[in-house]
């Protein structure tokens, strides 16, 4: 296979919808380009919102994109919890939810310096395979901790069990961990910020220059 183009070259700012996965989302840049493409952090299936996606020359600059903080919008159903975190997995617990004082300090537990469970429906390597391999072969594995930052963890509604809450995170973070935390689950999942990027700015035919997306950070 000859080598990908390194034109045309930046950073495309993509709102994904729900149901493709993130590397399907950079195949189809790859396809209309032609040229060498890769991501600067994925998305679940289930979730939505901004990916950047680098094009060309710019892809040897991901670990300049990799690392920024990133917000989100979800929905946490507090009446159950997963084995995955969100609601693709399987009921591994139920309980009444709860009053909006007690949430309140699950919630202030979370905020800050956290170390929780990598969810097993992940990417991570176990033994050489990936968790979410594992998990659909139903094989059980001790899933390792990662330490991550929480710097905004607000409620914005929260009526029937079900919390809207607005999320600033450094990079790494699993907002499924979170939920998992809160004891529940994420029904849906946005990302609405990475860095300096907004995903109201997406568009999937505009190419954001390399320079100009640097400049930003």
């Amino acid at each position: 296979m000859p080598p990908r183009a390194l034109d045309p070259s930046g950073l495309f700012l993509i709102d994904k919808p729900e149901g493709p996965s993130s590397f399907a989302v950079v195949a189809d840049v790859r396809r209309r380009t032609g040229a060498r493409t890769g991501h600067a952090g994925t998305l679940d299936p289930f979730a939505t919102g901004l990916l950047l996606v680098l094009s060309g020359s710019a892809t040897k600059l991901a670990s300049r994109f990799v690392g920024l903080d990133k917000r989100y919008l979800t929905d946490v159903d507090l009446t159950a919890v997963t084995d995955t975190g969100d609601r693709e997995g399987s009921i591994v617990g139920e309980a009444p939810p709860p009053g909006e004082e007690e949430l309140g300090e699950r919630l202030t537990s979370i905020r800050g310096e956290i170390e929780l469970p990598i969810p097993t429906a992940s990417a991570v390597k176990i033994g050489g395979e990936r968790a979410y391999k594992l998990h659909r072969q139903g094989v059980a594995v001790e899933m390792p901790v990662r330490r991550s930052r929480v710097d905004v963890l607000d409620v914005i509604s929260y009526r029937d069990g079900l919390a809207r809450l607005d999320l600033r995170v450094s990079s790494g973070t699993y907002v499924r961990a979170i939920a998992t935390a809160l004891g529940g689950h994420c029904r849906t999942l946005r990302r609405t910020e990475v860095g300096p990027f907004l995903v109201e700015e997406a568009d999937p035919g505009r190419l954001l220059a390399a320079e100009d997306a640097l400049a930003r950070l």
